[in-house]
């Protein structure tokens, strides 16, 4: 028997492994020269229900804290918080022009204290 020689080569397949590879790189050079995925966060739907319950905290531009309308520190904030019980529902209200550092230190707070519902006001789409 005579063996029968090639007279082409099938490049297919190393062209499709070649494409995925390049994706793969391009993906990755992108995620490390910015430093993150591009995210796109999403609009609330609609507004949280106040009960009378519910502690509002609000957060104006220049970083100022209120507790139910009234002017409070933080460390004021922290004292007020404490004494009521786990289970009262808190609002936090923020401008959306304010420094991000005070309203992760009013959520750590917050969040600190272990209450079991807390709701973070936005703006409704629509």
């Amino acid at each position: 028997m005579e063996e029968k020689e090639f007279d082409a080569i099938n490049v297919v397949p190393l062209v499709d492994v070649m494409l995925v590879v390049l994706t793969i790189v391009l993906m990755t050079s992108t995620f490390i020269a910015t430093g993150s995925l591009s995210v796109e966060l999403p609009r609330a739907s609609k507004n949280v229900q106040e009960t009378s319950k519910t502690r509002i905290v609000e957060i104006d531009k220049n970083g100022y804290l209120y507790l139910d309308s009234k002017f409070i520190s933080l460390a004021g904030l922290k004292t007020a918080l404490t004494s009521l019980s786990r289970e009262t529902a808190v609002l936090i209200r923020a401008d959306k022009n304010l420094k991000l550092q005070v309203f992760i230190d009013v959520l750590d707070l917050v969040k600190g204290l272990r209450f079991k519902k807390v709701s973070i006001q936005t703006e409704v789409s629509g």
